[in-house]
């Protein structure tokens, strides 16, 4: 009787510490998950849903819809993007943001933005999927300016696309490598009419599937050096 009162006391000391340390497992998991999808007043997309934004009616538009924290961007036949409708800031603020291109060969990240009074717009990917660049400068695309660079992408892999935005400059940066950094002088900033239903800030992708998640604003001291 006594053995048996043993191998009792053991077995339901073992079956104890096993559910124990699955539950602070599970706990870690969901502490873990509430942590990524903790937002502040910066970020535009709260991983639920498009309050604040409105679905761009481009015409030939693929499906844009919430999955997994992340804004799916559909492949349609020309843009597919979503417009902010709440104020946003003209000059002095950086935009950071995580895309990726899901399908397509495309930019997967066309960010129309104000500078000032005038819009532009920082063309990730574009071009057969690997042009760089602002468009338009004195009315030419981001294929064929000052800004232009070819950078490969690869398909389902995030990016990290930080903007910075003052009156007279605009640096963009992936993955914390600047790749446009133009200063903007007299030269005449302008948007192509495919992107016009943009403004003033919008994201959109053109015949690509792409994905969107972490999207901030934050305002910068004219003085600050970014």
């Amino acid at each position: 009787m006594a053995i048996k009162r043993f191998f009792f006391l053991v077995l339901t000391v073992a079956l104890f510490y096993c559910c124990s340390g699955g539950h602070k497992k599970v706990k870690s998991v969901q502490n873990q998950d509430i942590l990524v999808l903790k937002t502040d007043s910066t970020y535009l997309f709260n991983g639920k849903n498009l309050d604040g934004w409105e679905i761009t009616n481009f015409g030939p538009q693929g499906p844009v819809y919430i999955s997994g924290n992340e804004i799916i961007l559909g492949m349609g036949d020309g843009c597919t993007g979503i417009t902010w409708k709440k104020p946003f800031p003209e000059t002095d603020y950086k935009v950071a943001l995580e895309a990726r291109r899901v399908s397509g060969n495309d930019f997967f990240c066309g960010m129309t933005f104000p500078v000032g009074k005038d819009p532009c717009t920082l063309i990730v990917g574009g071009w057969g999927g690997t042009t760089v660049g602002l468009s338009s400068i004195d009315g030419m695309d981001a294929s064929e300016n000052e800004t232009t660079s070819l950078k490969s992408f690869d398909t389902d892999r995030w990016y990290r696309i930080c903007l910075i935005v003052r009156e007279d400059s605009i640096k963009a940066l992936i993955d914390d490598v600047v790749v446009v950094n133009f200063k903007r002088g007299a030269k005449k900033l302008s948007i192509r009419p495919e992107v016009d239903l943009s403004r003033p800030f919008g994201i959109a992708s053109w015949k690509t599937t792409a994905a969107l998640r972490n999207i901030r604003v934050e305002k910068i001291s004219n003085k600050q050096s970014i």
